[in-house]
């Protein structure tokens, strides 16, 4: 067996930053050869050198034994490589044979699509690896599974024998997942070289042979999957011990704080997005609502914190302590006591140029404590940013000037998060997808202080498209599906069967697609 990929000495600075720094590194032929490493460790960076998206600053690359510098993904394609993004890269309104042949037509300028004989090599190499599809679909038409078997087939259509997944399940369902894995294995049996992108580390041992851990742009370990486990996966790539599940206590639910029933969300366009949903969620417990993105999570939430847009038809009550949250704007409704943690932090939570003392204040600046006289009391708001600072764990240097976008993802999440949960006299917690593109050491923290809250009797509703962190959280679970619970497991039945996660996973999928 030799080796598809080389990595000499490879490094690559963007300025003064260092994203890549003298990594060497070897991928077998024929394996599935897993990347790990918190957000900014440097693994799409290197990534992208492979596929010739960015070139090295120093260092030499080898594909199957020859050396190459890539100046364009074109050129990487034509080595036989190819990459399958996180968000794909599709065109909804073509049809399955169309986007795979996209850029790859085989035919001259003015003569006809080859159509038929296209549509019947995507079907024989659908039937070799697993990927069914309809070639004559829409993509608008399929499931998201079904799009990411059209990327594996477009690089089978242009015969790739190296290809890269970066981040492949994060959109998936469980049982999705376990096709993907089917395939990646079919894929490597027949000869295919697999370098795989993920933050889960269940993921890695399940289905790589080899994993190579990555950390502040470096290859800090290589090792066989076989004999990995996860607490050294996240040691090495965190630089110290982390805790994987939180401790969470029993729950000692009080009075129903949010109660919502039969809400409807329809748009303007009279598509309808949430239908007949009900559910309440009590002081002192996480309701966790699971599901494929896009099955009326956004329109639930928009509901509940004031962001309907306009033409919007809301149906139905959404009832806080027995006030309507409906047609209120977000001030109101934070007023009352409630707080609320967006799916996408940088559109609707913080201002990256601000700095991280100004993004502790935003929505509080109106507090009566934060006051002197006209103006701001200075000390107090030094105060409450040293204690939010040291209490949440995030890191930087200098709050009252450094600038909220310079910190990670993992740091600005506890920032928002830190701000959100001190608001006083809080009832009701609002999360969205709150450890999303966050490093799985500040996970921990985020983790350990919605536990805490719960356990002060705030009130949560946990939107996730992380079954296991649903799981880990969660109260009660709620399954969405096409905008309505599906099925509700008791806390009973989530205590039960969060012994056994991988299962409960599987079965969770069951309702929700």
């Amino acid at each position: 067996m030799g080796v598809a990929v080389r990595l000499s000495d490879i490094s690559k600075k963007f300025g003064s930053f260092w994203a890549n720094s003298n990594i060497s590194l070897a991928v077998e032929e024929g394996t599935i050869h897993a990347l790990v490493g918190e957000n900014g460790a440097g693994k799409s960076t290197l990534t992208k050198i492979i596929y010739g998206m960015h070139q090295p600053t120093s260092g030499e690359m080898a594909i199957n034994g020859k050396t190459v510098r890539f100046t364009s993904p074109r050129e990487a394609i034509k080595a036989g490589i190819g990459m399958v993004h996180q968000h794909f890269m599709l065109v909804p309104e073509l049809s399955v044979t169309e986007n795979i042949i996209l850029g790859n037509e085989q035919c001259g300028l003015f003569w006809p699509l080859p159509i038929k004989k296209s549509s019947a090599l995507i079907l024989k190499d659908a039937y070799t690896y697993g990927l069914a599809v309809d070639p004559q679909a829409l993509v608008a038409s399929i499931s998201i599974g079904e799009q990411q078997r059209v990327e594996i087939l477009k690089l089978l259509f242009r015969h790739a024998s190296i290809m890269i997944f970066d981040e492949p399940t994060a959109v998936l369902t469980p049982a999705e997942t376990d096709r993907l894995f089917a395939t990646l294995r079919s894929l490597r049996d027949k000869g295919k070289t697999i370098i795989l992108i993920t933050h889960k580390l269940d993921e890695v041992l399940a289905v790589a042979d080899t994993v190579s851990v990555m950390r502040k742009g470096a290859i800090v370990g290589t090792m066989p999957a076989f004999s990995a486990t996860k607490p050294e996966l996240a040691r090495l790539m965190v630089g110290r011990s982390i805790l994987l599940r939180v401790t969470n206590p029993p729950p000692s639910p009080g009075e129903i704080i949010l109660s919502i029933n039969r809400l409807g969300f329809c748009r303007a366009n009279s598509e309808e997005r949430v239908h007949n949903l009900s559910l309440n969620i009590r002081a002192g417990e996480i309701y966790g609502i699971a599901g494929v993105e896009g099955n009326g999570q956004s329109e639930l939430l928009q509901v509940l914190w004031g962001l309907a847009p306009a033409g919007t038809v809301i149906s139905g009550e959404a009832m806080f302590k027995g006030r309507s949250l409906i047609g209120k704007k977000p001030a109101d409704i934070a007023f009352m006591g409630v707080s609320y943690i967006p799916e996408d932090r940088l559109h609707h939570a913080v201002i990256a140029d601000y700095t991280v003392s100004e993004n502790l204040l935003f929505g509080r600046h109106r507090e009566h404590s934060f006051h002197k006289g006209i103006g701001f009391n200075t000390h107090a708001l030094t105060r409450y940013t040293k204690a939010m600072i040291s209490d949440y764990a995030i890191k930087c240097s200098s709050p009252a000037h450094q600038p909220l976008g310079t910190l990670s993802g993992g740091n600005q999440q506890k920032v928002v998060l830190a701000r959100e949960l001190n608001r006083p006299a809080i009832s009701l917690l609002i999360l969205a997808q709150p450890t999303r593109g966050v490093d799985i050491g500040a996970i921990e923290t985020i983790h350990n202080k919605i536990i805490e809250a719960r356990t002060s009797g705030v009130a949560i509703l946990l939107v996730s498209s992380e079954l296991e962190e649903i799981i880990a959280l969660s109260t009660r679970i709620g399954c969405i599906y096409k905008g309505s619970i599906r099925h509700e497991f008791t806390p009973e039945e989530v205590v039960l069967k969060r012994e056994a996660p991988q299962e409960f996973q599987k079965e969770i999928g069951l309702y929700i697609t």
